[in-house]
């Protein structure tokens, strides 16, 4: 089975920042963005080294497609531990975007198909432009999802939905994605990156100890009993409420110096 080093450079992946937000683009668009575990390195690379100064990250894809998924060729002639161990690489470096220090937003167009659909799964927010469709082929290829689909994306839709599109190849477009969950956002084609950049500045505004809360503690609580779940919350809430940004933040509130919830503020978020 292929190996990956660790990247002195990125030859599948563009780097940029932006003020307080770094893109990140999967850039091997002759091949649809698919997965190989050089790219899967170079992302959690990437990941692990964000420059300090930011606050949130975007995720893209170069060309016409955001990730058509597993490079299948990797696989072709594995050996069941080395499918295993190649398994085991995407979900760590999956789990270092999902549980790592900034918030992750994902812009999708084209195809979001299997391991495409399992990374954007990892994303906290994510954003379709149209003509943006998602799949999960792994029936018709005779294989299983093995980037953590079958957990993520089925707690995105559901066990049987994800059931559904494996068995029967079904594939939904962006708007369907979103009335499913699968997408927060749909915009025009074209508008997604300007999009996903307008959400990231945003997220990278608010104090990192909540962010850091709202990714590491909110999906532990989902999966606690009630009784652990408030438990959690209460210590959570306390830690951050407790912090020197979130006092100047809520007192700045109070004397009437920071803007109040309104509609207005987020029109046009679908």
């Amino acid at each position: 089975m292929p190996t990956a080093s660790p990247p002195t450079a990125y030859t599948h992946l563009q780097v940029r920042h932006e003020g307080a937000v770094t893109c990140l683009t999967l850039n091997r668009p002759h091949k649809r963005n698919a997965l190989s575990l050089q790219v899967i390195a170079e992302l959690r690379h990437a990941i692990d080294h964000l420059p300090e100064s930011t606050g949130a990250v975007v995720l893209d894809g170069a060309g016409e497609h955001f990730c058509a998924g597993l490079d299948l060729s990797e696989l072709a002639e594995t050996s069941p531990a080395e499918g295993l161990m190649h398994s085991r690489t995407w979900y760590e470096a999956f789990e270092r975007i999902q549980f790592g220090r900034c918030p992750v937003v994902c812009v999708m167009h084209g195809a979001v198909i299997g391991g495409g659909l399992e990374l954007a799964s990892v994303a906290h927010v994510r954003v379709a432009e149209q003509g943006a469709y998602f799949g999960l082929p792994e029936g018709q290829r005779g294989i299983f999802l093995g980037g953590g689909g079958s957990v993520r994306v089925s707690k995105l839709i559901g066990a049987s939905r994800v059931a559904e599109m494996m068995l029967t190849g079904h594939v939904y477009t962006a708007d369907e994605g979103l009335a499913i969950g699968l997408a927060h956002h749909v915009v025009a084609a074209g508008e997604g990156l300007r999009k996903g950049m307008e959400l990231a500045a945003r997220i990278a505004t608010n104090a990192p100890l909540s962010n850091f809360a709202i990714m590491h503690a909110l999906p532990l609580i989902a999966e606690q009993p009630m009784s652990h779940g408030l438990m959690t919350e209460g210590l959570m809430a306390t830690i951050t409420q407790s912090d020197a940004e979130a006092k100047a933040r809520m007192q700045a509130f109070l004397q009437k110096r920071a803007g109040k919830v309104t509609p207005e503020a987020h029109q046009g978020v679908r």
